[in-house]
């Protein structure tokens, strides 16, 4: 009985250790590939242009960096994949391919450098998920927790690239938590029908499915010791980020934090326009998606890729604001927004909801949240400006929140997710405004969706 006790000690304190140990890798490399972006970046667009003075120097840098780009997926294959097909790929296939991790680190590092209009988040999950399932196959004592370890790895990924711990919790676990929560409802309903079943034989079919649904969360591993274990990796994620940041400078600027604000009846009042607004956004990227792929689609490798960058510096020589992810153009953005006019920020929304959708169909592939951040926060800017022509930071703040917010929700569906998120840059205050319009928008979207499906 002691030894058994010792065995059962013992093991619960590798996991513990191994948990932190791997968030702790997790964060470190994350770290590496932010400050190498970062570096090349600086080189590319900061030292190389002081030293060559040519107008059309950024067509010929992204041109290049199509080249490069072109070259790794003809040779690999059409790398990093989006995020919602790695994370459906995990969920799915309980797997995800790790004998490609140096050309999918390569074409997850390049459009960022190159100046294409995406995040590190698609390419960065990839590859920790990647890393979670070789150590899962490669280390005995993990093996029958890989799934587990994947989803750690994908929360903490996404936990420290937004320094938002829970919104990589939820953007992994919302779906779960609410489909744990329907088969506890569905238990309660069906629970008062046994005697009838038992008499009649009705309701066979309704328990195989709801049996069928479960199957999966009653083999996987209890909540509470998941939650703990989410927590462990992502505070080992973080300490070593931030150990790294305070020894060799910070990996790069991150997202601007608006201060906090006063809410007003007219801001809660005008609800009623920027969640429309931000809905409306969602569905105009999803049509630059469309139809950017469609044209995408009809271009060789290679030549795809080249193009892509021509028309990525064309853009960025008349409107530089819109290339990048969006983080230090959102510094900018905070500083300068009362130099520009409404008609002028709405057209840099539209542009990067367009940049966005093109550099990722045209090669330039990463994630779609810096970027769509960015350009949800200019349309914000944009309407306060219109209806409160003293451009106060808080009506500022507060539109661009709430846009945002709208946004992500119709295009994720995860609300809580979206409100996790969207704190990185809005003060903790507008929380509940936050979760409001993703979870208004998530389910406007849905009905839109379902009602062009009817039609």
């Amino acid at each position: 009985m002691i030894k058994r006790d010792n065995t059962r000690i013992s093991n619960e304190i590798k996991l513990l250790a191994f948990t932190a140990g791997l968030g702790a890798v997790a964060g470190a490399i994350i770290w590496i590939f932010a400050k190498l972006v970062g570096l090349c970046t600086a080189l590319l667009w900061e030292k190389l242009p002081g030293a060559v003075n040519l107008t059309f120097l950024p067509v010929i840098v992204c041109a290049a960096g199509g080249l490069l780009i072109g070259l790794i997926h003809k040779k690999y294959g059409d790398y990093p994949e989006e995020l919602t097909v790695v994370m459906g790929r995990i969920k799915r296939e309980k797997h995800y391919a790790y004998d490609r991790m140096l050309p999918l680190l390569i074409a997850a590092f390049l459009p960022l450098v190159f100046a294409g209009s995406v995040g590190p988040e698609a390419g960065l999950t990839g590859i920790i998920a990647g890393l979670c399932y070789w150590v899962g196959d490669n280390v005995r004592f993990a093996r029958e927790r890989k799934q587990e370890y994947a989803q750690i790895g994908q929360a903490v990924t996404l936990g420290t690239i937004f320094h938002s711990p829970l919104f990589g919790v939820f953007a992994v676990e919302e779906d779960e938590l609410i489909g744990a929560m329907r088969d506890h409802a569905a238990s309660d309903v069906t629970a008062g029908f046994e005697q009838q079943k038992a008499a009649s034989g009705a309701g066979l079919a309704q328990d195989a499915v709801i049996k069928g649904t479960r199957l999966d969360r009653e083999h996987s591993m209890p909540r509470a010791t998941k939650l703990a274990l989410y927590a462990l990796a992502l505070s080992g994620a973080f300490l070593a980020f931030h150990l790294l940041s305070a020894a060799f400078g910070k990996a790069s600027s991150g997202f601007p934090h608006f201060s906090e604000i006063t809410v007003h009846w007219q801001d809660v009042l005008l609800l009623l326009i920027y969640i429309p607004v931000g809905i409306l956004l969602c569905l105009l990227f999803a049509l630059c998606e469309k139809y950017t792929g469609a044209s995408a689609a009809k271009i060789p490798v290679i030549a795809r890729e080249i193009a892509g960058g021509i028309v990525i510096g064309l853009i960025g020589i008349g409107v530089p604001m819109v290339l990048f992810s969006g983080e230090e153009q959102m510094g900018e953005l905070a500083r300068t927004f009362g130099s520009y006019t409404p008609l002028f920020l709405i057209g840099v929304c539209l542009l990067k909801l367009f940049l966005t959708a093109f550099s990722i169909k045209f090669g330039f592939k990463g994630g779609h949240f810096f970027p769509l951040i960015f350009a949800c926060c200019c349309m914000g800017f944009a309407l306060a400006m219109v209806f409160f022509p003293n451009t106060e930071m808080g009506h500022m703040v507060f539109a661009a929140g709430c846009v945002t917010s709208a946004t992500l929700g119709a295009q994720i569906k995860k609300p809580v997710a979206v409100a996790m998120l969207t704190l990185l840059c809005f003060p903790v205050k507008m929380v509940l405004f936050l979760f409001l319009a993703a979870a208004l928008g998530s389910w406007l979207a849905g009905k839109i969706k379902r009602h062009s499906h009817d039609c």
